[in-house]
């Protein structure tokens, strides 16, 4: 990596050991510390994340215009502030608006820091970079989430003040580090932009024409939607009613779905590197509909209450298998896809698309986890092999080198994106050179 490079990815690392401080003790925070009940912590969980989807239509072309380190650093004192304001309230209101502060400044931080990640790298070496993040946000997560179970006192909401100041100052160590980055349009960025001179044009209707790019939007939503949108709602409901584990179970599983991405990525990436993106992502969809079937025999199996347990022990660590395989698949090839002038655009669509699955995801599987058992492995099986299908059909529309970058073996100006079907000219005009 670059010096550019390695101060990103440092930046980002610290801002994902704040989050793990408060991450994991929202809800406690605010239904039992600060005594506001559990509806004010669903509000303000909910409020959260609606503040990501408020603002992320926006900063796509805000990150165009400016560049990624001015919004970066603009949304991490933003976030710190909602972070120092939100372990200070004590009130329903106050609550509310700090997390929608927070929110709202850590939803615009993603799209930045991959747009800055771009900027830094070539096609070859984009999806160790993503990789490399992927890895270390995981080890600060849960690094941070360690340390802050040993601060964290229900009794004493000073302690829980403390967890939110750490975090407001993480924040403000990543705008610093990335105030020090210097950024320019390097020959590694544009290797896999136009080089005949013209200029995209900008605007979600050039981007809805892009057709590659308007599958793998739908594709991560479901991707999101099937994973992460259950971890903490539907799955741990289900875990809990059907499968009968203890809490503290669950703590285990995601404990055990960090360790696998931990000491997997970069046994994975090797097997990744020189696949194709299209089929990795496919056979995620087969890994996690096998997860899903563990999870049922978890809580359908009529199993002794060990195999239960150890059964959805293993149902987080298959999913942390094939998060570890997306990591350096899937936020590559959305860089891959932008053309030059929309590279935030591109990654401000792909984040939202993650958010709103984010939310909906929860709201589905929650209840159907806690009462309908078995409609709701059925379900998720079901979208896991639809992952499946949309991936293969993806790499249909995608180039020999978007698909699979090893094949780029030296750098090259042939075009490697798929411009929107707007504009076919340009990427013959490239090619024919």
């Amino acid at each position: 990596m670059g010096a550019a490079l390695r101060r990103i990815q440092l930046g980002s690392a610290l801002s994902a050991f704040g989050l793990g401080f408060t991450v994991p003790y929202l809800y406690v925070y605010v239904a039992q510390v600060r005594d506001l009940g559990a509806g004010t912590a669903g509000v303000v969980l909910a409020v959260f994340a609606m503040a990501a989807l408020a603002v992320l239509p926006f900063t796509g072309r805000a990150i165009d215009r400016r560049g990624p380190l001015p919004v970066l650093v603009v949304a991490s004192a933003v976030a710190s502030l909602g972070a120092v304001a939100l372990g200070l309230s004590s009130g329903v209101t106050a609550s509310v608006l700090s997390a929608a502060v927070l929110g709202a400044g850590t939803a615009v931080m993603q799209p930045a820091l991959a747009t800055m990640l771009v900027w830094c790298s070539s096609t070859a070496t984009r999806t160790r970079a993503f990789a490399m993040q992927f890895f270390l946000q995981n080890l600060g997560l849960g690094i941070g989430g360690l340390v802050g179970g040993q601060i964290v006192d229900t009794d004493r909401p000073e302690t829980f003040t403390l967890l939110f100041l750490i975090e407001a100052v993480m924040f403000v160590v990543l705008g610093v580090i990335a105030s020090t980055v210097r950024l320019s349009r390097a020959p590694s960025f544009s290797d896999a932009r136009p080089t005949d001179g013209s200029k995209a044009p900008g605007g979600l209707r050039v981007l809805l024409s892009h057709r590659a790019m308007v599958q793998l939007c739908v594709l991560g939503f479901v991707l999101f939607f099937a994973c992460y949108g259950q971890f903490e709602s539907g799955l741990a409901a289900y875990g809990t009613e059907a499968a009968g584990v203890q809490p503290s179970t669950l703590g285990i599983a995601l404990a055990a779905n960090t360790a696998v991405i931990v000491v997997a990525q970069f046994v994975v990436l090797r097997f990744v590197e020189r696949r194709r993106r299209s089929r990795v992502i496919a056979s995620v969809g087969l890994i996690w509909a096998f997860a899903w079937i563990v999870a049922g025999y978890a809580g359908l199996g009529h199993g002794s209450q060990t195999m239960a347990t150890a059964a959805m022990i293993s149902t987080y660590a298959l999913f942390g298998l094939g998060e570890s395989m997306l990591s350096p698949t899937v936020a590559p090839l959305v860089a891959d896809l932008a053309p030059e002038s929309m590279v935030g655009q591109y990654n401000s669509a792909f984040a939202l698309c993650k958010q709103l699955a984010l939310a909906v995801g929860p709201a589905v599987g929650g209840p159907m986890g806690a009462t309908l058992h078995g409609p709701y492995i059925v379900t998720f099986v079901l979208f896991s092999l639809g992952i499946t299908a949309l991936a293969l059909r993806l790499g249909r529309r995608l180039t020999p080198v978007q698909d699979q970058p090893s094949l780029e073996a030296v750098p090259s100006r042939v075009v490697a994106v798929s411009l929107p079907d707007a504009e076919p000219s340009s990427t013959e005009a490239a090619a024919a050179r």
